[in-house]
């Protein structure tokens, strides 16, 4: 038995739009702003939250319940860069900006979207940007807090 280890074999792509959020298209993915170099070790939140549905009845012995609304809390947060490059998600995700956020794992970082890879597509618009404080020892980072405008596709196929 072995573990997926998910150092180095996670990339985060922002992408203006896609022809298709089910079946990205390898060569929009490829071609989206790769934000990965950027983002902390831990700066990656997609969390998602599933709400409870009450199925009980006056006839009931037991609580019951069925999976309700999922809301999904993401977060991005990533270092600052000296050069256009380096700051590329700080130029990116401003308030207001609607985009794709693309995440695939368990595969190298250095290998390219490919065809029949499974990839997480979040359709969001970015909340204000939060610099964090600065303390000794650290590099300057911000997060960015961005909203869902329509269901994720979780479990996209790369086409």
């Amino acid at each position: 038995m072995s573990d997926l280890i998910s150092d180095g074999k996670t990339k985060v792509v922002w992408v203006a739009s896609l022809s298709s959020q089910s079946s990205p298209p390898a060569a929009e993915l490829n071609a989206g702003a790769d934000v990965t170099p950027r983002v902390t070790p831990d700066g990656l939140k997609v969390d998602p939250d599933t709400a409870s549905v009450d199925t009980n009845s006056l006839a009931s012995r037991f609580d019951t319940a069925e999976p309700g609304r999922v809301k999904v809390d993401i977060e991005v947060t990533c270092k600052r860069g000296t050069t256009p490059q380096e700051d590329l998600p700080w130029r990116t995700f401003t308030y207001g900006t609607h985009g794709c956020l693309a995440v695939r794992r368990g595969v190298d970082y250095e290998v390219p979207f490919a065809a029949g890879q499974e990839v997480e597509v979040y359709p969001v618009a970015c909340g204000e940007p939060a610099s964090a404080p600065p303390a000794a020892n650290e590099v300057s980072k911000f997060t960015s807090k961005m909203m869902l405008t329509q269901a994720p596709q979780t479990r996209a196929v790369v086409a």
